[in-house]
């Protein structure tokens, strides 16, 4: 009995720290160079991948007042809307926390990178390949 209440005991204080590593939930992009909040990110699984949309834009209309869209992406992607947009997509939990194997698009340049994320002092890090050379950016919890 003794043991049997000591593994729920542990259970209770391991179970949320697992949960808290977990990137599934909403996030906020932040522009490197200004700092402000650019997007709002939902990571999502599927299928025993990870996914990630656009689910908010800081600033969701064109010049014109009509809603930004991916005019530089190619293929499906090509001018569909900003918000909605799927730009990570595949990736899958590795051995040390981290998540790869898929990839991410950028829709400021409509480019598609190898794409990593992992979960770090409460912060996403999604990092983009190419080639050898990457670029990290630290998104923040959103609610």
């Amino acid at each position: 009995m003794k043991h049997l209440i000591f593994v729920m005991a542990v259970a209770f204080v391991v179970a949320p720290a697992l949960a808290a590593d977990s990137p599934v939930g909403t996030w906020k992009t932040v522009d490197d160079k200004t700092g402000k909040v650019e997007s709002t990110v939902e990571v999502y699984e599927q299928g025993g991948k990870i996914f990630a949309k656009i689910t908010g834009l800081t600033e969701p209309n064109n010049p014109q007042g009509q809603p930004k869209t991916c005019t530089k992406c190619d293929g499906a992607d090509k001018d569909k809307p900003i918000i909605g947009l799927v730009i990570v997509k595949n990736l899958a939990p590795g051995s040390d926390s981290h998540y790869k194997g898929g990839t991410i698009l950028d829709p400021k340049d409509g480019k598609v990178y190898k794409a990593e994320i992992w979960v770090e002092d409460g912060k996403l890090k999604v990092r983009g390949y190419l080639g050898v050379f990457y670029k990290t950016q630290t998104w923040l919890k959103g609610s």
